[in-house]
């Protein structure tokens, strides 16, 4: 990795809600800044504004920052040695028979990735040591979990989805950057036991928060998104349109 400079120009803030869909991305290499504690509780308290099934609201965060952010880092590179490829996860990431059109996406964008990092195919060592930067958060100096009470079910968990992409808009809203990690799941036992956790939740993921570094390629390697006819059906839209009260259109 680059060193970074605290010269390099910071992100712009979002000034919409369509900028801040448009400029967020999944950042993988943050500037050594500290983030304003006050304006990370700020965005975590507005994020649970976010839609969730009668109200639940079944997300429970933990934010983790500065000497015990370090300490957990620490935890990591010990439990890496001892158990390179984790716990188990408690669910799957991804459906274990993935099919076409969502496995070549994911390979795309790991394809896309590794080449921004320049990283051969072949060199499976390298590649492994960068995956293992995801559990000390990229270095980003605030790191956030989310859990989920285990009784909760499909619903419940697409609403932590809604939590956290909250919280990423708010974030970008703000000038700051993310990147949601599902790679922690792989050791939910040491993450539950390190922030004294609740038997009862499970853990969902956590998520990377700071300054994204504007200089390092891997946070700009394109991240194809599917054409509109790929995935969309409109039926009668065009033959709906309405006058609405104020004089707009619908």
């Amino acid at each position: 990795m680059r060193p970074t400079s605290p010269s390099t120009s910071r992100s712009r803030p979002a000034t919409s809600v369509s900028d801040a869909l448009a400029t967020r991305r999944s950042v993988r290499a943050f500037l050594d800044r500290p983030v304003d504690a006050k304006l990370i509780r700020d965005i975590v308290q507005k994020a649970a504004r976010a839609p969730s099934g009668g109200n639940l609201q079944p997300w429970r965060i933990w934010i983790v920052a500065g000497e015990p952010l370090e300490r957990l880092r620490r935890l990591m590179d010990e439990k890496l040695a001892s158990s390179p490829r984790g716990e188990g996860s408690e669910y799957h990431v991804y459906p274990p028979d993935l099919a076409s059109p969502y496995a070549d996406r994911r390979f795309a964008v790991g394809e896309a990735l590794y080449r921004s990092l320049g990283i051969p195919r072949e060199d499976r060592d390298a590649r492994r040591r960068w995956f293992a930067r995801n559990w000390r958060f990229f270095d980003a100096p605030v790191g956030l979990f989310c859990f989920v009470d285990r009784s909760m079910g499909p619903p419940q968990w697409a609403d932590l989805g809604m939590y956290l992409q909250s919280v990423m808009l708010l974030l970008r809203e703000a000038g700051l950057d993310s990147c949601p990690q599902e790679a922690w799941a792989l050791f939910p036992r040491t993450i539950a036991d390190f922030l004294s956790a609740p038997d009862g939740l499970m853990l969902f993921c956590g998520m990377a928060i700071g300054e994204a570094d504007p200089e390092a390629p891997v946070n700009s390697f394109p991240t194809a998104r599917a054409p509109l006819e790929e995935f969309a059906t409109f039926i009668g839209l065009e033959q709906a349109e309405t006058t609405i009260p104020f004089g707009g259109k619908l």
